[in-house]
């Protein structure tokens, strides 16, 4: 009898001693991290206890989107973000072109956001409205003390539908009522290209949009029917912008079969290596390319593989390292995740991603400039070496280094405390520059694009700075005289002449410039442009190089370029 019951007890002994040291286990958090099913529960188990118990109701769904909403923040990338139903929907809208707007760049101004450029051809230069004018009403609602993104916002529908506007114009009592109808804004990539000087030719590319290709295409063939032998790209400021065109414009400049870029990442169907397809239209041009801190994404790739393959010289300053791959995921309820899935590198492996940190500590790094932007000081991080396709050292690290490297004309120390004492006036300051441009022109409208800024001017200004809010002593702003007369003889010539004009009338303060056009001056081929570049004279600093010990892990060795598509 013994025997039986041991033989039947036995197994169930088992079977409930395996149930409760399982269970025990699980509680002590054994191979909790191969147990989703636990983790769910845990996780459900907190929900319950915070929505039955805490003290104030708690709704369930702000519950889970904090959960989704953690869980993207903890991951540190500022490129991934999960997009709500209603974001979803205006991101759809402006992936399928139905986005639209009525053309106005517009800034704050006096509490009021007012128009700095109407566009040409676009719905708000056609409706009448000018430089100037300050928007006051959108749909019967005013808009003082909007922001410009929230104005931009309201201007924006789908193409056809109309909205109404107040403006108020200048030297007009009573404001104007403007019925726009929304048209697909078509922004130009390109938006001038000009010869410079006796066989160079400048082609500016803002951005890589659908149409960037085309754009640059014409305006590099529209210089060589002047017959230029150099051009400049120039990419500063260059934000990036889609993949394909920035293949497709890289494609136009080097030899079919070259590498453009490469994307590696977790999944298979992530790495995948892009190469030229066409024969070069243009092989005999001498190429250089400006970049800058704020040179990225798309128009990083350019420049990598034109450098890559020894087809340009990059000019400038470091760019900002952002060479990741988001990938758009739908969700229930019509969400969208969208999720970096894949890194971008140059032909010989160099990874253009660079850390969050390292673009911060960019940023820190950086100095005001006289133009009123920023550039950053060198860092001191060691930057891992690799080769070109003639064997060329170039840097990796992050970002892409320039062959040449070439600081902004930065501020002096005296300039720079009198512009802290500017900026805690806010935006006043920049709104007399905009308002002294517009009565410049007034009471000049046939001003050539070779005036001078004189002393009687200046003291004016000083006056309406005064009147504005932003009262400087006669020493302060005569410490400031530099960096105000280069303000105002930029804005009137951009108010008078468009962008074009404005380029032209500020090149001779153009550090990066001049000194790209020094180079091609005295290089006749590319070889020669090459061989100018790698002499460190011509540079404003050299970067720290990795040695071997603390070359990066997982990049080409010194002296052995990683092999094209690896």
């Amino acid at each position: 009898m013994m025997r039986r019951f041991s033989s039947i007890f036995a197994p169930g002994l088992v079977l409930f001693s395996a149930v409760l040291l399982g269970g025990w286990f699980l509680q002590k958090g054994v191979s909790q991290d191969r147990n989703v099913y636990f983790q769910l529960r845990l996780f459900e188990e907190v929900v319950d206890h915070v929505m039955t118990s805490y003290v104030d109701p708690v709704e369930r769904d702000e519950i889970y989107q904090s959960a989704i909403d953690g869980i993207l923040r903890d991951l540190g990338d500022p490129n991934t973000s999960f997009l709500p139903a209603s974001d979803a929907d205006d991101f759809r809208i402006r992936m399928e072109g139905e986005y639209a707007g009525v053309g106005l760049e517009v800034i704050p101004r006096n509490g009021w956001v007012t128009v700095v450029t109407p566009l040409p051809g676009t719905p708000g230069t056609r409706a009448g409205i000018r430089a100037g004018d300050q928007i006051v009403g959108v749909e019967g609602e005013s808009t003082e003390g909007w922001d410009p993104d929230k104005v931009v916002d309201r201007l924006r529908g789908r193409p056809g539908t109309e909205v109404s506007v107040m403006i108020r114009r200048p030297g007009l009592e009573d404001p104007i009522p403007f019925a726009i109808t929304r048209e697909r804004i078509q922004l130009k990539s390109v938006p001038f290209a000009l010869e410079l000087e006796d066989g160079v030719g400048y082609v500016p590319l803002l951005s890589v949009s659908e149409t960037s290709f085309e754009e640059v295409r014409r305006a590099v063939d529209s210089l060589e029917t002047l017959g230029i032998s150099d051009l400049i790209l120039d990419l500063r400021g260059n934000p990036g912008g889609t993949l394909d065109q920035g293949i497709a414009i890289t494609d136009y400049f080097i030899d079919p079969g070259r590498g453009v870029v490469e994307t590696r990442g977790r999944a298979a169907n992530q790495n995948e290596t892009f190469s030229a397809v066409r024969e070069q239209s243009h092989p005999d041009l001498v190429v250089a390319v400006l970049v800058d801190e704020r040179s990225a994404s798309a128009a990083e790739i350019i420049a990598g593989a034109l450098q890559d393959h020894d087809r340009a010289v990059i000019v400038g300053a470091p760019t900002w390292g952002k060479g990741s791959v988001q990938t758009l995921y739908p969700l229930t309820g019509g969400n969208i995740l969208r999720l970096t899935t894949a890194r971008w590198y140059t032909p010989v492996g160099r990874s253009i991603h660079k850390e969050r940190s390292d673009q911060i500590a960019s940023l820190e790094r950086s100095v005001r400039t006289l133009s009123n932007s920023l550039a950053s000081l060198p860092d001191t991080v060691a930057k891992p070496i690799y080769r070109t396709d003639s064997g060329r050292e170039v840097l990796g690290g992050g970002g892409i280094i320039p062959d040449v490297l070439v600081m902004a004309d930065t501020l002096t120390t005296r300039e720079s405390e009198v512009i802290r004492e500017v900026d805690r006036s806010g935006p006043l300051f920049q709104t007399a520059v905009f308002n002294f441009a517009v009565r410049y022109l007034q009471e000049d409208p046939e001003l050539q694009p070779d005036f001078r800024i004189g002393p009687e001017d200046m003291e004016r200004f000083r006056g309406l700075l005064g009147e504005s809010g932003v009262p400087l002593s006669p020493t302060q702003f005569q410490r400031l005289g530099r960096f105000v007369r280069f303000q105002l003889e930029r804005e009137i010539a951009l108010q008078a002449w468009g962008e074009a004009g404005e380029f032209r009338r500020m090149m001779d303060s153009d550090r990066v410039l001049q000194r790209t056009l020094t180079l091609l001056r005295d290089s006749g081929t590319t070889s020669d442009l090459l061989r100018l570049a790698a002499r460190p004279e011509n540079s404003d600093w050299t970067p720290v190089v990795a040695t071997e010990e603390t070359q990066e892990e997982g990049s080409a060795p010194a002296g052995a370029g990683a092999p094209q598509g690896s």
